[in-house]
């Protein structure tokens, strides 16, 4: 009998693994860095573009980043910004803030989210947003 339920849950665990029902995988901030290239067309990590700069994002204010010119819309917004809004955001930017002047319809696949939010906390913690100008 012992036999059977050892081979029913490896018939079980393979089945599981064949569906693609694994574990998530854990972000990659090394690719987030090169999605980032998507980012780069309007912003940078550590001077304002188009689009604000990414140091310090993660526990900022959105719309909060002095001299920056942003939409009413984003400074009356509300937003702190963490993981689960920049994950919110980064889905349907224009969907979480209606009259935002950022145009990008957004970033669709889970785990490109995923990697360019590990991206932006490991550059947040890393030395090119920790140095004086």
């Amino acid at each position: 009998m012992r036999r059977h339920h050892v081979l029913l849950g490896a018939s079980l665990a393979l089945g599981v693994a064949s569906l693609g029902l694994a574990a998530p995988a854990v972000p990659d901030a090394a690719r987030g860095e090169r999605l980032y290239a998507r980012c780069a067309a309007c912003h940078a990590l550590t001077f304002d573009r188009v689009g604000p700069r990414h140091c310090g994002l993660l526990g900022r204010r959105a719309g909060s980043v002095a001299g920056f010119d942003y939409s009413p819309a984003m400074k009356r917004s509300g937003i702190v910004w963490n993981e689960k809004t920049l994950k919110r955001f980064l889905t349907q930017p224009l969907a979480m803030v209606p009259g935002s002047s950022m145009t990008y319809a957004g970033v669709p696949v889970a785990r490109d989210r995923k990697d360019l939010i590990a991206y932006l906390k490991s550059a947040n913690a890393g030395a090119a947003c920790h140095t004086s100008p």
